[in-house]
């Protein structure tokens, strides 16, 4: 299902992109796991259910809130390598991905990888959180990736926009090769079986991080790393580690909200939007009182577009290193990017989220990667790498231009938020440079328009990106007209597309109630256990 409520006796709810991921949390909850727990086996199962938007060989951050309030950010995310080879040497090439109505250049081969976090994530923090065994939390995975998986509308759709990097190298085609027709990529309606996958995980479940990070799986990509013009060494994996974080914490419109902290600046660059659209948003001086302004009239969509604006040049402008990140935050900033951020003056990627809560008050949010994937599959697991250091987004000072040995900074902006009723809701989305765009909008529909979970989930989006203003039908026409008149380049889809992201979101209300809501945009689905 796409949207749920449920009040009375339920063990937890989970909200992800594919049934199937949503079906894996939520036996876990009704055998007796927590909500990390189920977190983490959904995210094991979406290795399977959603390969082309999150592997082991990717990496993401995890916010855990417990039910007595303690909040922990495991920073998983991928990390440079301590080395460069000369560029000549490298096998970095670019790849296009059709949207259908859009196309956007993403760059993969063996020098677009850079050191997995996902497998130190999964282990680090079940061993930290978790209450079930971690054979038993791989079990939903396991059997999936061995029974197999339907492959539905929307990763069809997946497939084709990738279609190029899947058929730049054999073993990576032979995972999604028809199984009936030779030649051909996997087609709607087809079961996509991994069970080179599955012997991964029952191999983790009883090895541990050591098998990925200094054993024979590390030998392996080392030594195809420096062979076939790859960055990545043995030292690498070695000394890759989990990050432990304290959230970042701001507030809007009364709700405290927790989210990434740097030095990713996903996190901070949300709550500098949010806090710009406070200053703005129903609020200017002329304005008239919140209840009578609708949504998507001209006033809302135009502080969008300039909240969204001045993000994008407050990261190039200010920086993006920790300090430079905090500083946005500060009042003298925001008020003197309000002042600076006129309308007549505005201009001169693979994703998956995973939201979980549990009777016992526990509440998880976790947003995870693989890039588009690289042209590389670790051999016998079934493993895509990622293509991390191909991700213009991540290489905002151009590529191979990284600085070594550094936890590489990400969008992704896992976010859990306590309203004033005491309820806890957790969200997040996938989508490269999209992610803070919807999820502010997700955020402004639920605290500045008192929309419901699904509401303010399924409501139409736009995005910004330089000078292109991309936006889904569902605005009234005559704020299209006014966005024309002021941005240089408007384009329309004619429908919602997973392009603008896929928020998933939970509910754990002040009584124990469970509400959740997954985004159509890519397949969400709530799960009560």
């Amino acid at each position: 299902m796409k949207a749920a409520i449920v009040t009375g006796a339920a063990a937890g709810i989970a909200a992800t992109g594919h049934v199937e991921t949503s079906r894996a949390a939520a036996d876990i909850l009704r055998a007796g796991g927590n909500a990390f727990d189920a977190a983490i086996g959904a995210l094991c199962a979406a290795c399977v259910a959603e390969p082309l938007l999150v592997s082991l060989g990717g990496g993401g951050f995890m916010l855990a809130h417990d039910a007595a309030g303690k909040a922990t950010v495991y920073d998983f995310f991928c990390q440079t390598p301590s080395s460069k080879i000369p560029v000549a040497a490298m096998d970095f090439f670019p790849i296009l991905a059709h949207f259908g109505t859009d196309t956007q250049e993403f760059h993969v081969g063996m020098a677009a990888i850079a050191v997995p976090g996902m497998v130190a994530g999964i282990v680090q923090s079940h061993r930290d959180l978790g209450r079930m065994p971690l054979a038993e939390v791989m079990q939903p995975a396991i059997r999936l990736a061995r029974t197999g998986v339907r492959i539905d509308t929307l990763h069809h759709y997946i497939v084709r926009i990738l279609e190029a990097t899947l058929r730049a190298d054999a073993a990576l085609f032979g995972l999604f090769e028809s199984p009936a027709r030779a030649g051909e990529l996997i087609g709607e309606g087809e079961f996509l079986r991994l069970p080179a996958l599955a012997d991964a995980f029952e191999a983790l479940s009883h090895s541990g991080e050591d098998l990925f990070y200094r054993g024979e799986w590390a030998q392996q990509l080392a030594a195809d790393c420096a062979a076939r013009g790859g960055n990545l060494s043995l030292r690498d994996l070695d000394a890759y580690r989990v990050e432990r974080r304290e959230p970042l914490r701001f507030h809007y419109r009364g709700t405290e909200c927790l989210i990434n902290p740097p030095p990713s600046p996903g996190g901070c660059l949300i709550a500098f939007t949010l806090g710009l659209l406070e200053g703005w948003l129903l609020r200017t001086p002329a304005a008239a009182p919140a209840s009578t302004l609708a949504w998507g009239e001209k006033r809302h969509v135009e502080s969008l577009v300039r909240a969204f604006r001045a993000s994008s040049l407050a990261r190039v402008k200010d920086g993006e290193g920790q300090k430079a990140l905090e500083r946005l935050l500060e009042p003298e900033a925001l008020a003197r990017w309000r002042t600076e951020i006129q309308w007549h003056s505005l201009f001169s990627r693979g994703t998956t989220h995973i939201s979980v809560a549990d009777a016992a008050g526990n509440i998880v949010s976790l947003t995870a990667s693989n890039g588009e994937g690289t042209t590389y599959v670790l051999p016998g697991t079934g493993i895509i790498l990622n293509n991390m250091l191909g991700e213009e987004d991540l290489n905002p000072g151009g590529f191979h231009r990284w600085q070594e040995d550094s936890r590489l900074a990400s969008m992704m902006s896992p976010l859990i938020a306590r309203r004033g009723d005491g309820s806890l809701l957790a969200l997040g989305t996938g989508g490269s440079n999209r992610i803070r765009s919807a999820m502010v909008q997700v955020l402004v529909n639920l605290l500045d328009f008192g929309l419901d979970l699904r509401g303010a989930v399924e409501a139409p989006r736009l995005h910004l990106e330089g000078e292109k203003l991309s936006i889904e039908a569902g605005y009234p026409t005559r704020t299209v007209r006014s966005l024309e008149a002021g941005v240089p380049h408007v384009h329309e889809w004619p429908a919602s597309n997973l392009f603008f992201g896929g928020v998933h979101t939970v509910r754990l209300g002040p009584r124990g109630e469970f509400e959740g809501a997954g985004d159509p945009r890519r397949d969400g689905a709530v799960t009560i256990a």
